[in-house]
């Protein structure tokens, strides 16, 4: 067998080192590129389409997404997920309300809008890994409940709900059609499931360059601290109200713990939601840099704040047996897989 050639520059493992770098790098690309040469994006024809096309790229990976959920799991599994996505939901609504109607949509620099989007979105693959290491069958079988908080559009029902967005009806829909096409599509035919999963890396690269070709530095700078207390309000807030509800109704707690994070497509989220209600783009394009921010804290803290939670609440029945300490660099490079939305069989 001939062995590997050896990379002249070895992007993917760069990638891999950096928490979201898959999403985070392509991104920081992209806004280069529109804040030093935004005329380049202007120049016309698939170079354009390519650059800019964030929709396109954005229901693709839905498709893909949804392709990796399967519709047999049931029992426990499906309890742990739908108990720890809606207390997820529930807290980024209650956080953004109190942003909204009490601190006039400025809660520290941040609005109702990132807020929302990125507390009501996960990293699935960051909980992939963490309930491997952590959890138990019905902790790892929650991500096919889990993995419907990817995209717009549980972001837009909460926005919906708390009065701080008009959402169409048919906006809602048509959120969702690419993501019931991938359910659809993944569980008629194994093949296309695995072709679907092999393809969500590379979309999520154009997706990320295209998303920050709407962006330039001075709004990341301006988002920086936004996008730390964000991230730190999803992991301390959203943790603790995701892991107690977690307990309460029977579980571990890992799958409260593990879902504690910002997802790096949530960085698509508050323009997707902006396409839908154009009243809200201004906020939608400062929450931008905010939730990419976050997704970056979130990477890097959750799996401490998951191996406290397994320490305190697990130490009679650790799980899985052995060294249980998360390495950090491994955590990162396996949640960067962002295709890795299947539960993990024992």
């Amino acid at each position: 067998m001939q062995p590997e050639k050896k990379s002249l520059v070895p992007m993917v493992n760069f990638m891999n080192k950096i928490p979201g770098g898959i999403m985070l790098i392509p991104l920081l690309l992209g806004c280069a590129l529109n804040s030093f040469f935004p005329d380049f994006l202007q120049i016309g024809g698939a170079t354009t389409g390519v650059l800019t096309s964030t929709n396109a790229f954005l229901g693709a990976f839905f498709v893909c997404v949804g392709a990796n959920l399967s519709i047999s799991g049931a029992g426990k599994a499906l309890k742990v997920g739908a108990v720890v996505t809606l207390a997820k939901l529930v807290a980024s609504i209650a956080v953004g309300l109190i942003a909204s109607h009490i601190f006039n949509d400025n809660l520290l620099g941040l609005s109702a809008v990132a807020i929302i989007s990125g507390m009501s979105n996960s990293n699935g693959g960051m909980f992939t890994v963490l309930t491997k290491m952590y959890g138990d069958d019905a902790d790892q079988g929650a991500i096919a409940v889990v993995s419907l908080n990817d995209g717009p559009f549980f972001t837009m029902i909460a926005l919906g709900t708390a009065g701080m967005a008009n959402i169409p009806l048919q906006a809602l829909v048509a959120a969702l059609i690419p993501l019931v096409l991938g359910i659809i599509l993944g569980n008629l035919d194994p093949k296309m499931k695995k072709l679907l999963n092999n393809a969500e890396p590379v979309i999520i690269l154009f997706l990320a360059f295209a998303v920050g070709t709407s962006m330039n530095f001075r709004q990341i700078l301006e988002g920086g601290f936004g996008g730390i207390v964000l991230g730190l309000m999803t992991l301390i807030i959203g943790g603790i109200i995701t892991v107690f509800f977690d307990r309460i109704t029977g579980g571990t707690g890992i799958a409260g713990a593990a879902i504690s994070t910002v997802a790096g497509n949530a960085v698509a989220t508050p323009l997707a939601v902006a396409a839908a209600d154009p009243s809200i783009y201004d906020a939608a394009v400062i929450a931008t840099p905010q939730v990419a921010a976050a997704m970056i804290i979130t990477a890097i803290l959750c799996p401490f704040f998951t191996a406290f939670v397994n320490k305190h609440f697990r130490r009679k029945d650790p799980v899985p047996v052995g060294d249980v300490t998360p390495k950090l660099s491994e955590v990162e490079e396996l949640a960067n897989e962002e295709g890795a939305h299947e539960p993990v069989e024992k």
